[in-house]
């Protein structure tokens, strides 16, 4: 990746978190990322969304939740 795009991706997975990317009944498409032991952010697909789409408002979504501690869960019902 390394593009400034997803420079929170990289810097994630430089200190060791992870992201992945697929599909969790029932929805298709979600994309998660946690460092350590905890979930930064779980979101879903929206229709007509691009791969790369969602993966920059993952990137967005870890910068929310480093600077803010906000924590997007799209996949669990509140």
């Amino acid at each position: 990746m390394g593009s400034p795009a997803v420079k929170n991706i990289e810097t994630l997975v430089d200190e060791g978190g992870d992201i992945s990317i697929g599909a969790v009944p029932p929805f298709n498409c979600v994309a998660a990322a946690s460092d350590g032991g905890n979930c930064l952010a779980m979101l879903v697909r929206r229709d007509g969304e691009s791969l790369r789409e969602l993966i920059e408002r993952l990137d967005k979504t870890i910068a929310l939740a480093w600077s803010d501690d906000l924590f997007i869960d799209e996949v669990n019902a509140p």
